[in-house]
């Protein structure tokens, strides 16, 4: 029987985490993004409704553009989210859609996640939980075994579906924020080709951390750095710095662990700022005879402004009453 981590060769691996691993660890599988601080409900359930209002997203990633080998074109990668705040019981619910195409396997979430938000000494702590499907599908015709399995067939594809959950906290001190998740606590399995190959979805764990400066300028700066780390068998990290201009203009520098340096760039285009347009150029500096040098990201998010009806009482006269 063959076994894989959730990829069918060792070199699909080297284009899904950007390195080799031995047969024991685990490369990453889930999806990453550049812009990971705008979209943090993907990877933790504590962001749902932690922001007031309701928040929708669209992001588009294809990553090291223009790559073409033997186990199939560059990795492309889409997020929808969806989140809203229920202050009345501090409740916030979420929803995110993910569509992974990696070589010859697609990769596809629904999650729907719920927060609860307390306020904790002079901060505020978030506690959330998450639950979905996760399918996956194998094109068997795009695979490139260098010791093919005659169990598995040659042509067509396969789609299995297993459910999906997660959980995570956050604790924000308004200059401060820290934050730990989980996603796949189940671990689901999968098995493709009646069993001839194997593969498991492996625990991602997650750890967020970032400070905010404000000036008297109108600027704002934001450091944070994502840990993630997959059955803690091996530990990647992305570093980043947005500056944001009067809550309108930002920009900033990103590090992706033996991977990348980005650039990141963002613009509010409405008179309320509710609507932004992110954009997001990733330099591949690691392993770069096995990718194409540059991936791009593209966001668009929409931030449904409050509307807040007030009625006046009225003075209604009848024959008998007056009130």
């Amino acid at each position: 029987m063959v076994k894989l981590d959730f990829t069918i060769l060792k070199c699909l691996l080297l284009i899904w985490t950007g390195s080799f691993f031995s047969s024991k660890a685990h490369g990453q599988q889930d999806a990453q993004f550049t812009q990971y601080m705008y979209n943090g409900g993907y990877f933790n359930p504590a962001f749902a409704g932690k922001e007031a209002g309701y928040r929708f997203s669209a992001l588009h990633r294809s990553q090291w553009l223009s790559y073409s080998g033997t186990n199939g074109p560059a990795p492309i990668t889409q997020l929808v989210s969806a989140s809203g705040s229920i202050d009345k019981l501090k409740l916030g619910v979420g929803l995110n859609l993910v569509n992974d195409n990696i070589g010859p396997t697609t990769n596809q979430e629904v999650n729907l996640s719920v927060g609860y938000h307390k306020k904790l000494r002079r901060g505020v702590l978030s506690l959330g939980v998450m639950g979905g499907v996760f399918a996956t599908t194998i094109r068997f015709d795009e695979l490139d075994f260098v010791n093919p399995d005659p169990n598995l067939p040659d042509t067509g594809s396969e789609t299995q579906m297993n459910f999906n959950f997660g959980a995570g906290a956050i604790y924000d001190r308004t200059k401060y924020y820290i934050g730990i998740s989980s996603r796949h606590l189940n671990e689901p399995g999968f098995d493709f080709g009646e069993g001839s190959l194997e593969n498991q979805l492996k625990n991602h764990t997650y750890i967020l951390a970032g400070y905010r400066i404000k000036t008297f300028a109108q600027w704002n700066f934001e450091p944070s750095v994502l840990l993630k780390t997959v059955s803690f068998d091996n530990f990647s990290y992305d570093i980043s710095v947005i500056a944001t201009y009067n809550q309108k203009v930002s920009g900033g520098l990103a590090f992706r662990g033996e991977e990348s340096v980005s650039l990141l760039m963002g613009n509010s285009i409405l008179k309320d700022k509710s609507l932004r347009i992110g954009y997001a150029f990733d330099l591949v500096v690691g392993g770069i005879e096995a990718k194409a040098p540059t991936s791009h990201e593209f966001m668009l998010s929409y931030v449904l402004p409050d509307v807040t009806r007030q009625f006046q009482r009225t003075i209604q006269r009848t024959p008998r009453f007056r009130f």
